[in-house]
């Protein structure tokens, strides 16, 4: 059923003018005649009696008038529950835990006026990611995606670039040391568990352990942040890597120890992925956001050649 049809009908009965009618949509009475005879010939009734005076609704019209204000109505509706800025910005930001999920968090904070849904998708790549904001399950998704791995139809920008730190518990040889180097952990196991092969994650961190012949595994069950915490706090000689920004809880106890690396310093890039020419005005608030507020990168920087935009 044709909506402008619908509309014009709804204008004429209320006017009880089809010029009335032609005046409100800017087009031509004829034009107004032709919708109301398409509509008329649709429904198979006859909607509108013409008179001397103008035109009056007949019986069938009578009725086909509150449905028609009511489809109308949803018709609305619907156009306004998609109209940007109309619903919350959802944006995937990996794992809570994360500096992209404190990125949004901070952005949230300052701007709570601002709708929008920070989620975590049950997807495990990038091309997956970039998928779901293509057929619109997401709005925008923090990724490590390849400039050349970029489909057509999204947009790409490097907004968050973490640098990564060594976490390790107060009993390991590297415990006091304010700096190290990646070249420093060579022979010390590196344990991140849940990387899962084929992310972009694992390729990450593949390459860094390939390029300072690093030992880094995700060997044995992940029970989640708690766990490895716990593991990190009793060990003498494990170590894991977090960026900066990334918010990881211990108890007190626990005393472990954050120490940022240096000479190089590896990044993990951050890329948010979106739809080209999406005019939502919180992606375009969480882009100013992200440019200006992202930690300093450092001036010794290393990343795999592939890793970003």
């Amino acid at each position: 059923m044709d909506v402008e049809a619908l509309r014009t009908f709804v204008a004429v009965a209320e006017a009880g003018q089809f010029q009335a009618a032609a005046d409100e949509f800017g087009v031509s009475q004829q034009a107004v005649s032709k919708r109301i005879a398409a509509l008329e010939r649709h429904i198979e009734v006859k909607l509108l009696v013409r008179t001397s005076r103008g035109s009056r609704l007949s019986l069938d019209g009578q009725v086909f008038l509150t449905h028609a204000k009511k489809i109308l109505a949803a018709v609305a509706q619907a156009e306004q529950a998609v109209r940007p800025g109309s619903r919350p910005l959802r944006v995937d930001v990996l794992n809570r835990r994360i500096s992209p999920a404190q990125a949004v968090y901070r952005f949230y904070r300052s701007h709570p006026e601002m709708d929008l849904d920070a989620v975590t998708l049950s997807t495990e790549n990038a091309a997956q990611a970039a998928r779901a904001v293509l057929d619109g399950t997401v709005d925008a998704s923090f990724r490590a995606l390849p400039a050349d791995q970029i489909p057509a139809g999204i947009s790409a920008e490097r907004v968050l670039d973490a640098p990564l730190e060594l976490l390790v518990g107060p009993d390991h040889p590297l415990a006091d040391a304010p700096r190290v180097s990646p070249a420093q952990l060579t022979g010390h196991r590196i344990w991140i568990p849940g990387i899962r092969p084929g992310t972009e994650w694992a390729a990450f961190y593949r390459a860094l352990s390939e390029a300072f012949g690093l030992s880094i595994d995700a060997l044995g069950p992940n029970f989640g942040d708690e766990a490895l915490m716990d593991a990190l706090a009793d060990s003498a000689s494990l170590a894991t890597l977090v960026g900066t920004g990334d918010r990881y809880l211990w108890t007190q106890a626990h005393d472990l120890r954050r120490i940022p690396l240096h000479d190089p310093t590896p990044v993990y890039p951050h890329v948010l992925l979106f739809r080209s020419g999406d005019q939502h005005p919180v992606l375009t608030a969480l882009r100013d956001h992200l440019r200006v507020s992202g930690p300093p990168t450092p001036h010794d920087v290393w990343e795999p050649d592939r890793a970003g935009c």
